[in-house]
């Protein structure tokens, strides 16, 4: 079912930002997650009035976010189908591709075929080959890397196989070379991302690292969302690293960001270029900066942040435009360990001729965010059952 006069849409995921265990979440270790209620508990309440009207509080009991009486959009929350907690498989299920087998996950190492491997194409004998977070593994190797020239791989909960380097050791282009010849290695091996990690400073106490990460992920696994709205003539910009996610498929054009804020000033940019088509967000910081370093202040202004950019994006939305915001997977900072969770993602749909806000409950898969895009454009869907007949006024069927 299509809604004639839709023309963009804006697809934001706020990366990491669950909102509640799912029923299957004891097996990943994370029955006691729930991101948005721990980091709205540990920041004595939440500040965030423009979620709040949209209908967030509608969705989860959250400190300093009530229910709105009268919410603005459509609110719910979304079930992951697929194995896993990882962002490639929570964004690929959200354009459509359900997978019923995790990424494989090395959180031993990996195999010595592997580092073999990469040892003889690429040269260089890596450190590490350990799991540990990212700012953990230059503190602990990265003198030995200054000294030795040698790259640092690691890797996580998630399947990833990353590589760290000091930007004036291995320069940036160097490393991504030296990532496209793993991401040829790890091919076979189903990984689903080689992350180039590049880094700065003089010291254990002083290196951090750039913005200059990139992604090479493998490509997904059937023809998604992005897919079939490209094959349709209609663009798709990707923000952040999406591009990165989807390995360039599907994706019309990507702009790269150095944090949310120019994610979401260059998703502002994006739309004010586009005439028709999908504006595709991936806003990282909750993630990356405050999930995995356990940082729940941090992650809570953060949220506040994008709260308050949020009515700009809403003000340049016309007439024709569908917004929808949610996210990829959890990453609680409150639980033990940093790795993702396993979590329910919230869902919160607005366009200017919604009226009054509508319960979309609790979906069956984050592939309905790609069925109701599907539908908004009339382009095929391969999995997901759309709500955008709750979205519609009611003389277009909505009762």
């Amino acid at each position: 079912m299509s809604f004639p006069g839709f023309r963009r849409a804006v697809l934001i995921t706020l990366d990491g930002v669950g909102a509640g265990a799912l029923p299957d979440a004891a097996q990943y270790g994370d029955a006691e997650a729930s991101t948005l209620l721990h980091v709205a508990e540990v920041c004595g309440g939440l500040d965030l009035p423009t979620l709040q009207r949209l209908g967030l509080g509608n969705i989860l009991p959250l400190p300093g976010v009530p229910a709105a009486a009268r919410p603005a959009a459509g609110y719910g929350k979304m079930r992951e189908r697929s194995a896993g907690k990882d962002t490639t498989t929570g964004h690929w299920e959200l354009a459509g591709v359900v997978r019923d087998l995790p990424f494989p996950t090395y959180p031993h190492g990996f195999p010595k075929e592997v580092i073999a491997a990469f040892s003889r194409e690429t040269g260089l004998e890596p450190l590490g080959n350990i799991a540990a977070s990212g700012t953990e593994i230059i503190r602990r190797l990265g003198e030995e890397h200054l000294r030795t020239g040698r790259p640092i791989v690691y890797t996580s909960a998630d399947s990833v196989f990353q590589i760290a380097a000091h930007e004036e050791v291995i320069p940036v282009e160097r490393l991504y070379r030296i990532c496209r010849t793993a991401r040829r290695i790890l091919d076979p091996w189903g990984i689903a991302r080689v992350i180039a990690r590049p880094f700065a400073g003089r010291g254990a106490t002083d290196f951090h690292r750039t913005p200059r990460r990139h992604d090479f992920s493998m490509p997904p696994t059937s023809p998604t969302l992005l897919d079939n709205l490209q094959q349709n003539g209609l663009p798709v910009i990707g923000v952040g690293k999406i591009g990165d996610i989807f390995a360039g498929k599907g994706v019309s054009e990507s702009i790269y960001t150095e944090s949310n804020a120019d994610g979401m000033a260059r998703t502002l940019g994006a739309l004010a270029g586009l005439d028709k088509g999908l504006v595709f967000t991936n806003l990282v910081d909750f993630d990356m900066l405050y999930g995995h370093r356990r940082d729940p202040a941090g992650f809570g202004a953060t949220l506040r942040e994008f709260d308050r950019w949020l009515p700009r994006l809403l003000k340049a939305l016309g007439e024709t435009d569908l917004l929808l915001i949610t996210a990829d997977h959890g990453c609680d900072p409150t639980t033990p360990g940093t790795d993702h969770t396993r979590e329910y993602v919230p869902l919160l749909a607005w366009h200017r001729r919604l009226g009054a806000g509508v319960s979309l409950g609790t979906r069956g898969s984050f592939a309905d965010v790609a069925a109701t895009l599907a539908a908004v454009f009339s382009v095929a869907s391969s999995a997901g059952e759309s709500f955008l007949p709750e979205l519609l006024p009611p003389a277009q069927g909505r009762g």
